[in-house]
């Protein structure tokens, strides 16, 4: 299904709120998140033949046009050869279910460990439910695969069929629904416990809390390696992270790393939303810590994006710890897709997708549109600024892609 839709009927305006909700538990919202644990979840993934530490842009003269000091983009496309980051949250979930199952820890079980013989006969067969956009299904299928385990695969209406694809792909039983993604999360929960599955769903919610808190860990690989490449850099820390948001897991995982390790100097954090989809933005501007869903198709292009419940534990870390909150039109992804795919001079070619690009498209705007100088001096945003992004997927559907870098779909 072709996923370019029109805006003339939307708001294009950018969205955003200050976080004035109370700050309650704030430290013990993110000890599931210190460097200890997650470093548990590097650990994992570095026994697999195929992990490799995603480069960091080092995007100098885009910091230079917009007037910041740096820009540094994490390009996940390059994750396991999965062009996408979801596959580190699913992964180590999964290792952390098996060794939970074996009565082991998972910092003693790699994967060879559990792909022995002995260990497979242990586990015996497993199926993995879970549902997807695209990215998280086809890390869970590739994961299963490789731990030759089942796994079975539910999509929202308007999924894209060469995401779809993708997920068979790794050897998934996988299918497009008629319902939206939080809809489509309790068909996989259904199935599972209709069929002694095991759901691996990175969204929360009342007595399923334990596996969304191991792929949130599992998603802090990704900032202890941005921590790293940085002080390479001889950068002890950014001032800034922008942080894009389906139900806030990725968000909340990255926040809580950094929160946990830098305590009170902690970067300031934006989290950026589809305005489609904006449960977070809108959760904010209650102001009292409670959340807000939103409900429909939320047929955004930013796919990855397109929630509307939040992430529970997700939700504790983000009001806690981050500073602002955004919703974001589409126009802001495709701009931030043309901005990474035709960098200035000297910069890297950053092949960035929908849900990976807002970002750096919202970025982009708040430093070089009047329209809102307000946001800008909320962030404290200036000439000192070293600003962290983070691509999480690349062109996860070609077809989508080259329309919107392309040929100019989507524009303000």
């Amino acid at each position: 299904m072709d996923l370019i839709y029109k805006e003339s009927d939307m708001d294009k305006h950018i969205k955003w709120t200050k976080n004035n909700i109370p700050k309650r538990n704030s430290k013990e919202c993110i000890e599931f998140l210190s460097r200890e644990e997650v470093g548990k979840a590097r650990k994992f993934h570095e026994s697999f033949d195929q992990y490799t530490v995603t480069p960091l842009a080092d995007l100098e003269n885009l910091a230079d046009h917009i007037g910041v000091k740096g820009v540094y983009l994490k390009d996940e496309s390059y994750r396991f050869g999965l062009n996408a980051f979801k596959v580190l949250g699913g992964s180590f979930a999964m290792g952390k279910y098996l060794a939970s199952k074996l009565g082991r820890d998972i910092s003693e079980l790699g994967y060879r460990e559990l792909t022995s013989d002995k260990v497979r006969e242990e586990l015996g067969d497993i199926t993995f439910a879970t549902a997807t956009d695209g990215n998280h299904g086809r890390g869970v299928a590739w994961t299963a695969n490789k731990l030759k385990q089942k796994s079975v695969v539910y999509m929202p209406k308007g999924s894209s069929l060469t995401r779809l694809e993708n997920i068979r792909a790794e050897g998934a039983e996988a299918s497009i629904t008629d319902v939206n993604y939080d809809d489509a999360v309790r068909i996989a929960t259904d199935y599972a416990n209709a069929n002694n599955g095991v759901v691996v769903q990175d969204t929360a919610w009342e007595g399923y809390e334990e596996i969304p808190a191991w792929i949130m860990q599992g998603y802090g690989t990704m900032a202890l390696e941005a921590i790293d490449q940085l002080k390479s850099k001889e950068i002890e820390k950014p001032t800034h992270i922008f942080l894009q948001a389906g139900v806030g897991s990725l968000a909340g995982a990255v926040q809580g790393v950094f929160a946990s390790i830098y305590g009170e100097e902690c970067p300031t954090t934006v989290i950026v939303e589809a305005n489609l989809a904006d449960c977070l933005y809108k959760s904010a501007k209650l102001g009292n810590g409670d959340m807000e869903f939103v409900g429909g198709d939320m047929q955004t292009i930013m796919a990855g994006l397109a929630c509307g419940e939040p992430n529970t534990i997700g939700w504790e870390v983000l009001k806690n710890h981050s500073a602002a909150f955004v919703s974001c039109p589409d126009w802001v992804a495709a701009n931030g897709m043309r901005i990474l795919g035709n960098p200035l001079k000297d910069d890297d070619h950053v092949v960035s997708g929908e849900s990976g690009a807002v970002t750096t498209g919202l970025l982009f705007e708040i430093m070089t549109n009047p329209e809102y100088a307000q946001l800008k001096e909320d962030l404290k945003l200036d000439e000192n600024s070293r600003v962290l992004l983070f691509s999480t997927e690349g062109d996860t559907d070609p077809d989508i892609y080259k329309k919107i870098v392309w040929q100019g779909a989507h524009t303000k």
